[in-house]
Parts: C-alpha cells; structure tokens; sequence
C-alpha cells in the first residue's frame, strides 16, 4: 500500500538544500538503455585489448619514435584522447588504469628521443614533462586525454602538480618558460612550451624532426596511401609538406588553447590567480577582435599590436586567415586556416568562468562576418574561410575574402547555441541527427548513433587484428586510427555536452557521479538519456536496468559543476531544489523522466566531486 502511493518518487531529506529522490516506478529497459550499457562495456573491454596489443610492461607505444608534428609525441599520446573522458562517463576502472600507464611510459619514452637537425628535441621531447616547443594545434591535440583526468581522478597528486606546473608555464612562473608578456597580454610565439617562446623564424627540421631508416606505413603520404614507404626516400617529401611553416614570432589565436591549462588549474585549486590569468588573456583578445572589425587577427606583434609582425597585416602568419601554400608533400596547393581551433576553446573557458555573455558574443560576430560574405552557387550556399593575398596561388593577389566553401561551421555554431540557450543561434544550426532530437524530431537517434559507436568498435577491433604492422615499421600516427574508444554519442545523450575539433574543455548539462564506488560516471546498470534542453532546464531520462539491486546515481549541474538546479518536475509534480547536485536512488528496475531546472553559470567551476564538497547521501 505505501508503495503504491509513493509509486513515483519519496525524498529522503539529508541536510539543508541535500534531496535524494527515490524512484520505483518500474521500467522496462528502453532498447537505447541497453545499448548504451553495452557501449561502455564494448568500449572498456576493447580498450583493453588495444593496450594488450600496443602497449609493453612499461606503457611504452609500441611504435618508432620520431619527433615532429606529422607523426610525433603528440600523436602517440593522442592515440588515448578520449581514455580518460570515457572513464567518466562510466568506462571501467582498467580503462583509467591503462590511460595513466600510456601517459607514464610516454613521458619517459619520449624523454628518451634524441635529435640531431633540431634542437628542439636534441636531449629530449619533453623537459620538465612539458613539450619543449611546439604549436597549441598540436600540443592541444596531445594533451586532451591529461585535461580530463580532472574529470576522473581530481584527487590524483601527480596530475595536480603537473597541471599546476604546466600552467605556470604560461603565467611567467619558470624563469626558463617566458612564454607570457604581461605587460602586452601576449603569448610571445606561436612555438612555445617548457623551453619558452620560439623568437625566430622555424625550420622545415622543427616541424618534421630526424628521418630514421626503415620502411613504415605512412598516413602522411600523398592520397593517405598505407602502403609501406622508405622513409629517408620519402623524408624530403616531409619536409616539403612545411616549407611554408616557417613564421613563428607573435602571439596566434591558437594559444587561447593555453587557458586549458589555467582552467584546470583553478578547477583543482581554486587560486585566483589561474582565474585571473586566463580573464587577462582572453580579455586582451576580446578588445583586439573588437579593435579589428569583429575578424579574429591571426598575428599580434612582439609590441602588441594587431598584424606587428607583418606591417599591420591582420590575416598573415603560420595558419592564418591568408595560410594558402603549397604542400610539396601531397603536391597540392591547400588552405590551413585555424581561426576557431583556440579561439572556440579559449573563449569558451572564459564564459564557463563568468557566464559573461560577452564572450559568446565575439565569436558570433566572427561568425557573423563571414555569414555576411555568403552566397549561393548552384543551388549551395558558401562562406569564406580564407582573407588576404593568397601569394598568387590560383588567386589575383589582392587582399579580399576567398575560399568559399559549403562548410558553414555547423560545429561552431552548435556549440554557440548550446552556450548561450538563445534560440536565435539555433537559426543556423542544421537541424540533424542530435540537434533534431533535442527539437523533438529523430526519436530514432539514440538508437543508431548508440549502434553506431558500437559497429565501429566492432570494426576497429577487427583492423587491429589484422593490423600488418609491427614496432618498426608503424610510426606514432598510425596507432591513432586503432583506438576503439567511441565516446562521441555518449557525450551527447547522457550528458548533453559537445566535443568538436582537437582542444577540449568538456561543457554539458549534467555529469554523473557513482557514490557507492566514489568515483566519476554512470553507476553499473544506470542508463542516462538527455531528451531535451533549453535555456533554463534540461529533461532527463534515468533508468536502472539491474532488476535485483537499487542503485544510488549524483547527477551534478552541469561538467563542473557551474550550474544550480532550481528545482524538478516529475509526473507532473513539482519538487524543491537549490544544489548543484540532486541524488536518485532507482529501484530495481526502475527509472524515471524528469525535467530539472536550472540556474546556468550560477557557480564557480570544479573538479572536487561531490563528497569532497560535503555531499551525503543516503544508500
């Protein structure tokens, strides 16, 4: 009888603003519940398999190691991007055991490479456990599985110290690391890293490192051929691919990617001064895309100044707006410009700090710009990705707007929409796949992307068993097309959140925490699913799929807690909250849908989980 009138929900009150909802309503498991049970699981087990296989006793990648940026130190640690990521979401304990494995024997192996026709690398890839010199489109490629470790082991001492470490690297605290100017609000070079900024102009061998003899499959090759190539005969090819590499002085919008660091940082600290640094960096920014019509510059000059290094030129410099060269790698002429690569990130870890909307704003009107130039041939609409004098490439030579393309930045715009809830920035987001079921149209999306993510398991599992390379013929980049961990559909259906491009910081809605195991991610059994999101709340679909054990799920407002619920509505009834997290005990077999409002950017983000903050909960 009581459990028949409590069929939809008891709370269960623990202290002042602490609620835990008791759900026994029973559910049949929804088919996109057990499949995405059966993707965490799929994706553990496979990761396992590929560190069985790739990985020796030490956690060294079994591959050659070369310094370079087309298939170096960041590629093999970029091989484990999402490692950690995924333990967060709910992937076994081995899953992080092994990512902190690879990260571990990967300092000491590419401590242990040597250079002769750079000096970057002559004693080492790393010093200090930071990369010597390099460009943040590479380091923030390498460096995406270490940010979120935040997110599964906060507490672990060595990642404290090395996040601190590496972000003091940027705020003038190594006497050997000058890479900031405080006085300009700069980045001095667009080579930085432990060893400082790079005050000259680069060189083919700073970007492509030694050859080393042997015979490898090499990705990158013309047409992305995988047949195996001599290497010393292929090298010159190599170091065509960077002839036009070469200047490197001035601060580029890619370093906005740096502030990952003092974010994290400040997550796990709370010392004002990470906060502070990355405001000043990403203000200074802001005031000079203002100063430049709303265009994203793409050099500041050793004085500060819009262009400096180039006479005032905006668009000029290693992947600018005017970045068109000629690839003597692949022959061809290409278009590299990485406007958005930092910038997106940048901004975005200075909106998650304020909630200044401000932030949101600039890139909109970067994005505005280009809108502005659009137009329609054969029936497509196109924008501009390139501005300047494309140094008689195919073009006039005269500085003008060009490359127009049917890439609208539909990634970008996604994600400035998902910041700022306005549904005017909706407008322009193509309404597909997970954005239409957000809209409350695709009610099959969960289904096949979960079903998705999993056939590409399946295939990547058997790639690596067929896989005809060994150590000495596989260079670091070919690895990376073995890592079976799928965590793209994940990230979207269970916490709202959305990962695009190479530099991450993890913005979402919700994020899950298991209090019975004191860690990070979906409980065992628990299946999660976002249905829809706005402005104000986000509506959430909860089931335990374990028939015989109640299971105890934290759900925080938003990935660090920078929201606050303001209260729930289940089955039509009205429920009181002002936390940053809310607990629900699911029953066996039980689940429930619930829309849970909230206050976004009402705190300050972190890392601590939610029983380092004082959280109690009921089991």
């Amino acid at each position: 009888m009581i459990r028949s009138l409590l069929w939809w929900l008891l709370f269960v009150s623990l202290a002042a603003g602490q609620t835990t909802l008791v759900i026994t309503t029973p559910m049949t498991p929804p088919a996109w519940a057990l499949l995405e049970r059966e993707l965490l699981r799929a994706n553990s087990e496979a990761c396992e398999r590929f560190a069985a296989k790739y990985l020796d006793e030490r956690g060294y990648l079994l591959h050659t190691p070369r310094w370079g940026t087309l298939d170096g130190p960041d590629d093999a640690i970029e091989t484990f991007y999402n490692w950690t990521l995924l333990h967060a979401l709910g992937g076994s304990d081995a899953v992080l055991h092994l990512f902190k494995k690879a990260y571990e024997g990967h300092l000491k192996q590419y401590m242990e490479l040597r250079t002769t026709k750079t000096e970057l690398a002559r004693n080492g890839a790393y010093y200090k456990e930071f990369i010597t010199q390099s460009d943040w489109f590479h380091t923030g490629e390498g460096m995406r599985g270490f940010m979120f470790l935040g997110l599964s082991d906060p507490a672990d001492e060595r990642f404290r110290a090395r996040m601190r470490r590496f972000a003091g690297l940027y705020m003038n605290e190594d006497p050997e690391a000058p890479n900031y100017d405080p006085q300009h609000r700069i980045i001095r070079s667009l080579w930085t890293g432990s060893k400082g900024p790079m005050l000259r102009k680069a060189t083919t061998y700073d970007w492509v490192g030694d050859p080393v003899p042997g015979r490898f499959h090499l990705l990158h090759s013309p047409a992305g051929r995988r047949e195996m190539l001599d290497l010393p005969a292929f090298y010159s090819r190599m170091l065509a691919h960077c002839d036009e590499y070469l200047d490197s002085v001035g601060d580029h919008p890619l370093n906005l990617a740096a502030t990952n660091l003092a974010l994290n940082a400040y997550m796990l600290t709370h010392d004002k001064k990470y906060r502070d640094w990355v405001l000043e960096y990403v203000n200074a920014w802001k005031e000079r895309i203002a100063a430049n019509g709303g265009n994203i510059p793409t050099n500041i000059g050793l004085d500060g100044k819009i262009g400096g290094e180039y006479g005032g030129k905006w668009y000029k410099g290693t992947y600018g707006w005017n970045f068109t060269i000629f690839d003597g790698e692949i022959e061809q002429t290409a278009h590299r410009n990485t406007f958005d690569s930092g910038a997106w990130p940048g901004f975005g870890n200075a909106h998650l700090l304020t909630g200044d909307p401000a932030y949101i704003a600039t890139l909109r009107r970067q994005l505005d710009n280009l809108y502005a130039q659009q137009k329609t041939v054969d029936g497509k609409v196109m924008i501009p990705h390139m501005y300047g004098d494309p140094r008689g490439h195919r073009y006039s030579g005269q500085e003008s707007w060009y490359q127009w393309t049917t890439n609208l930045f539909p990634n970008r715009l996604t994600e400035i929409y998902l910041w700022s809830g306005d549904r005017k920035d909706l407008e322009r987001v193509p309404k597909t796949d997970w954005i239409a079921f957000l809209e409350g149209q695709q009610a099959d999306y969960p289904e096949k992307a979960l079903r998705a993510e999993l056939a590409a398991i399946r295939a990547t599992v058997e790639a690596m068993r067929r896989d005809p390379t060994t150590p000495d013929t596989r260079l670091a980049d070919w690895l990376m097309g073995f890592n079976p961990a799928r965590t793209d559909a994940l990230v979207k259906l269970t916490l709202g959140g959305y990962l695009t491009g190479n530099i991450w910081t993890l913005h979402s809605r919700v994020r899950y925490f298991d209090p019975a195991r004191r860690r990070s991610g979906l409980p065992d059994a628990v299946a999660a699913l976002v249905e829809k999101l706005s402005a104000e709340s986000v509506t959430l679909s909860l089931v335990n799929i374990d028939v015989v054990q109640p299971r105890t799920v934290l759900v925080q407002a938003g990935a660090y807690g920078e929201h606050q619920f303001a209260g729930a509505t289940l089955s039509g009834r009205a429920v009181a909250l002002d936390a940053p997290y809310v607990a629900m005990r699911l029953e066996p077999g039980c689940g429930a849908r619930l829309e849970l409002r909230m206050k976004r950017y009402a705190n300050q983000p972190t890392l601590a989980r939610p029983w380092e903050r004082g959280w109690m909960v009921v089991r």
